[in-house]
């Protein structure tokens, strides 16, 4: 592949086979712990960012198995930053993404597995290990795994935002980062908002459950694997001043080009 290409098609699918087997991995890790007294450490002083070893041990293995497999590629995670790479290749990891989902025993915490190259996410996937559903994306189209069956994504088509679900994390994120006025017109706009799935609620929107999502004050690690799920199921994310989401930042994801209008009129 020559600098300035973009991976090709061939290539696209192997990698995203190697993402679906990196997050596939982490389950021995993440599962066995899930729902039993695991020591939580706390990342941040006069707050709370919970951390458990089920993290940190899931991650060690996505790192272990890319440096095996792509040595050249550079790697962003949560729990252990970046290590530089010699490539445009970049894998961008969140073990558990909803750590205070896995400590409360609630199955909504996902692995987060994604691939940026140069500045664009060519594949991603997020896996729930209860449920035992992986999604999965690029730019070839998004899908479902699960029970042994492989089924194609695909967003909502209705284009009212008055008749579409919304989901979000938490109500005081918005009123930490001060935008609990935009959170509002959002619930009053939509037909129900629903909250605490973390980035479960932007995999139900590429499912065509939700017509829109959102979130605020999210780092790279939590909203970048995504990126290929929603957008190869048809859908749209960007931030709430419409630039590149993969940075993180305050997130819209939107099943359609009208709710995403819609939305983003609200959030103004």
């Amino acid at each position: 592949m020559l600098p300035d290409q973009a991976p090709s098609d061939k290539l696209t699918q192997a990698l995203l086979a190697f993402a679906i087997e990196l997050a596939e991995a982490t389950i021995p890790i993440t599962l066995p712990l899930f729902r039993t007294a695991v020591a939580v450490d706390n990342k941040q002083t006069g707050g709370f960012d919970p951390v458990t070893h089920a993290d940190r041990a899931a991650e060690e293995v996505l790192r272990d198995m890319i440096e095996k497999r792509y040595p050249d590629h550079g790697i962003y995670g949560e729990e252990f930053g970046v290590k530089i790479g010699r490539s445009d290749f970049t894998w961008i990891l969140d073990p558990i993404d909803g750590t205070r989902s896995y400590i409360c025993g609630t199955p909504t915490w996902m692995t987060l597995v994604g691939l940026k190259h140069k500045g664009s996410m060519v594949v991603g996937v997020a896996a729930q290990p209860v449920t035992g559903e992986i999604f999965a994306g690029s730019n070839q189209g998004a899908h479902l795994l699960h029970a042994n069956q492989k089924r194609e994504l695909r967003c909502t088509t209705e284009t009212d935002i008055a008749r579409v679900l919304a989901g979000t994390t938490a109500p005081s994120l918005y009123r930490k980062h001060g935008h609990h006025e935009r959170l509002m017109r959002i619930e009053n706009a939509v037909q129900s908002l629903r909250y605490d799935a973390d980035s479960y609620f932007h995999c139900m929107t590429a499912a065509g459950q939700l017509g829109i999502s959102l979130d605020t004050g999210l780092q790279s690690y939590d909203i970048a694997a995504l990126i290929p799920v929603i957008e190869g199921a048809g859908g749209i994310v960007t931030t709430w001043d419409g630039s590149d989401a993969s940075d993180g930042g305050d997130i819209l994801v939107a099943g359609n080009k009208a709710l995403h209008e819609q939305a983003m009129a609200l959030l103004a």
